[in-house]
This record gives structure tokens, sequence and C-alpha cells, in this order.
């Protein structure tokens, strides 16, 4: 690739971005969503950090590890035990990097 096409699919990546992330603000009250798409964007941020946290804990070098020798599943597991209990966010990420870091000393 040339330095032009590069700096052309910068460009166009930048545009399709912005034209997605502010056509929301642009288009302001004069779009409505459905109230059942609206119920549904509910859920969107706890899918995205599923998303983001389950492959974390389950895979180890892109294989499936759900033995108790995977200390991220350990801690992960005994983490939300925690907070289940406690209701405290910052104990639970003190507590579930303890555990990370134990399990990850001692298996």
């Amino acid at each position: 690739m040339s330095a032009v096409d590069i700096w052309m699919v910068i460009f166009l990546l930048f545009l399709a971005t912005f034209i997605a992330r502010s056509s929301f603000w642009l288009a302001g009250n004069r779009i409505q969503l459905p109230k059942r798409v609206q119920e549904a964007l509910r859920y969107a941020p706890a899918c995205a950090l599923a998303a983001i946290i389950v492959p974390d804990l389950l895979l180890t070098n892109a294989q499936l590890d759900v033995s108790w020798h995977n200390p991220r599943l350990i801690a992960g597991v005994l983490a939300t035990v925690f907070f289940l209990i406690r209701k405290d966010m910052l104990q639970t990420i003190i507590f579930g990097m303890l555990v990370f870091t134990l399990a990850r000393l001692y298996l």
C-alpha cells in the first residue's frame, strides 16, 4: 500500500466512525426508537462486558481452559461469589486480585 492509500483508509475509517457515533446526536429527538429496541439496548453494556471478560477467564493460549489450574477462572469465580455476598466493588477488585496472585503463584 502506498502512503496515499493508507491516508485514504484512515480518513474513511474516521468518517465512518464519526457518522456512526454522531448520528444520534445530530438527529436529536426527530428519530424515536421503538420501545422494544430501547429495552434491548439497556442490556448492551452488560453484554459488551461479558464479551470481554468471559474469553479472558476461559481461554489460555487460544485454548479453552476450564480446569482448576486456570488462576483467572478461579479468581473470577471467587470474586463473583465475594461480590454477591459483600456488594462492594472495591473490596471485590482487591479480593479478586489477591486470589488471582495467590493462585498464579501456587498453581
